[in-house]
């Protein structure tokens, strides 16, 4: 008989990158070899549809809890509100004797624990003193958990991506200079360093697009750039962001602060060559001078001499597109990241 999990994830529609790794489990092998209940907590729109949710959610857990029998339950949680809404799936996993695995999506630990309270410490001791075994998504965030948790509780599993075949032979014929970056339009995500990296890319590749899909501070940025050659999309999905995906040169992620960005792999599945800043679990994805380049944050001129040296060399293009296919299908393929996953169930099982 297979094992039961209760999921706790966010809804298969809201935005962010914990969707993006939880939709790829929905009809995957872990759904085959194991009972799988996904709940959801958390989704976008007004307070009245987020409260509404949540409530639904820890009735619907109740029941898997009591009635279902859950055996293992795999909470992808992140920082701050996701901590909070989380915890009380941690406390009554525990107090029905489930094997709690608290898959840690979140990198911004001095704000969330570091430089938190006394008081918030001991919550958030108490409460991760209930969870079984934590995944994280990098070295770095398993160097910082393991200051919290005891080392033999902290398990890497790194994010996957998906192989776009035909748009990676269609690479080399790309001729338009599409910059593009996914992602929530914030400080922390360095969008705010992009007017100034790309004044200097255009004077050097004047046809030059920045496309942007995303939300958030939009108004703001739209003042600071030259909008001839911006472009802002709003949040995409579906056909229209692998439409863009197969006509981008060069995906960009500047980043203050990152975990494993699945938009950087879901990029490199497309055969896209990238420039990042190099925090968090990026520099293990993205490789200098072998499938894109990766900067100190803030680092403008770098950045900018990047994406005009892989805009302007399409041999150096091809060459790291071609890389960035190969790292995905040898090392960040989806069955990698399930058969991890399965291996951690067994050994909590």
């Amino acid at each position: 008989m297979r094992k039961k999990v209760c999921m706790v994830v966010p809804s298969f529609t809201a935005k962010g990158g914990i969707t993006a790794v939880v939709n790829g489990y929905r009809n995957s092998q872990l759904t085959e070899d194991y009972d799988v209940r996904f709940i959801e907590t958390y989704c976008d729109g007004n307070k009245i549809k987020k409260v509404a949710i949540y409530l639904k959610s820890m009735f619907k857990y109740l029941y898997a809890l009591i009635f279902w029998r859950a055996e293992i339950i795999h909470i992808h949680s992140s920082f701050g509100g996701s901590f909070y809404r989380k915890k009380f799936f941690i406390d009554f996993g525990r107090l029905f004797n489930c094997k709690i695995v608290n898959h840690i999506h979140g990198s911004y630990y001095d704000e969330f624990y570091f430089k938190a309270s006394n008081y918030k410490k001991k919550m958030v001791q108490k409460t991760y003193e209930k969870c079984n075994i934590f995944i994280v998504l990098n070295e770095s965030a398993e160097k910082n958990l393991k200051q919290i948790v005891p080392d033999k509780q902290v398990a890497v599993i790194e994010n996957y991506g998906i192989l776009e075949t035909s748009a990676i032979h269609n690479y080399k014929n790309r001729n338009e200079n599409v910059v593009l970056f996914l992602g929530f339009v914030t400080e922390k995500k360095g969008c705010f360093d992009m007017p100034r990296i790309s004044e200097i890319v255009l004077q050097e590749v004047p046809d030059a697009q920045f496309v942007l899909g995303g939300v958030g501070e939009l108004e703001k940025l739209e003042k600071l750039v030259n909008m001839n050659h911006f472009k802002f999309l709003g949040w995409i999905e579906g056909e229209e962001k692998k439409e863009w995906l197969e006509r981008a040169k060069v995906f960009f992620l500047p980043s203050y602060s990152e975990a494993m960005p699945m938009s950087i792999l879901e990029a490199m599945g497309y055969g896209l060559p990238v420039v990042a800043s190099n925090v968090g679990g990026i520099p293990s994805i993205v490789r200098n001078n072998i499938n894109g380049f990766t900067f100190i944050p803030g680092d403008v001129e770098g950045m900018a001499a990047a994406i005009i040296e892989i805009l302007k060399n399409s041999k150096l293009a091809n060459k790291l597109s071609e890389n960035s296919a190969k790292i995905i299908a040898e090392e960040y393929s989806l069955k990698s990241h399930i058969d991890a996953v399965e291996k951690l169930y067994e050994v909590q099982a």
